[in-house]
């Protein structure tokens, strides 16, 4: 009897994607006019934050500032509050990068300033989407970047251990879906570029603006010694261009807090720490800090 041949079958959808251009990303003039100090990239990893601040902890002197890791694939990737997702291979863009912030003099930026380093990436991320892409996305605080509603993209800052008593080095993260189909989102309320019909889904041209633009509005603002109400590249402040894109303001919100806790009021404005202040229904105006906020959502539908 005939051993029984397997069916023939159309190559996955993962196999058809395109792998990133390392030429292109690797070339000197790309680094050199960004200020990228290395560029890495990987087929698979766990998770390229967890790579980076395990890198910084062991090597600090390895990892310059604006040191750069991107992965085709991410098994363990990580949010905020530990949450975990795996994306197809190649279907996203999944990069982190070193940052040692300091001034054109050399003087190191105030660490209360790291707060807005993740915001700072949404707005990088924002920017270089609708340059790119074609897309207009907007910022859900803290850490969200949403198309029509849905999440496209998640951001994770981590400060790495002290060590030797210098400061500590801050790993920042971006996850953008890019070519995921419906049935391959992790969650119902996301979406992707390719879902959302944009002008391009090239990973390599989205790193190259998401690095690029990154990277002038990072040197700017530690040039402003990390004050987000400084005019920034040129432009509006930090602080500006993060209110005017943020779904977050104006909306009645539900924040989960640790230990149970719940606050139910008006999000009004973000402070010069990029905190959000919520008033709540007796007039009393409440700080929260994205470290302390288990899950914000708008009490009315919308984003999630």
């Amino acid at each position: 009897m005939d051993a029984e041949l397997p069916e023939s079958r159309e190559p996955h959808e993962s196999q058809l994607r395109a792998a990133l251009d390392r030429e292109a990303l690797l070339a000197p003039d790309f680094l050199a006019a960004s200020g990228i100090s290395q560029l890495n990239i990987v087929e698979s990893t766990g998770s390229t934050n967890a790579d980076l601040v395990r890198a910084v902890t062991v090597e600090p002197k390895k990892w310059a500032d604006l040191a750069v890791l991107a992965a085709e694939h991410q098994t363990a990737a990580r949010g905020r509050l530990d949450r975990h997702w795996e994306s197809p291979e190649r279907s996203a863009v999944s990069v982190s990068m070193v940052l040692r912030p300091v001034t054109a003099e050399g003087m190191p930026v105030p660490t209360q300033s790291y707060s807005w380093l993740s915001l700072l990436a949404a707005v990088a991320l924002r920017e270089a989407l609708q340059q790119t892409a074609g897309v207009t996305a907007e910022i859900k605080w803290p850490n969200d970047v949403l198309v029509n509603g849905r999440k496209i993209a998640g951001i994770l800052a981590q400060m790495t251990p002290l060590g030797d008593g210098s400061v500590p080095a801050v790993i920042l993260g971006v996850g953008l879906n890019v070519t995921l189909s419906e049935d391959e989102l992790p969650v119902p309320t996301a979406t992707s570029l390719a879902l959302e019909g944009t002008t391009t889904t090239d990973r390599t041209a989205l790193l190259k603006s998401y690095l690029s633009t990154f990277a002038r509005l990072y040197r700017s603002f530690c040039n402003a010694e990390g004050d987000p109400a400084a005019g920034l590249a040129g432009g509006p402040s930090l602080h500006k261009r993060v209110e005017s894109a943020m779904v977050t303001l104006g909306r009645e919100v539900r924040a989960h807090l640790p230990g149970d806790h719940e606050l139910v009021g008006h999000a009004s404005r973000l402070d010069e720490h990029g905190s959000l202040l919520v008033v709540d229904h007796g007039g009393r105006e409440h700080v929260v800090t994205a470290g302390d906020v288990v899950h914000l959502r708008a009490t009315e539908s919308g984003y999630a």
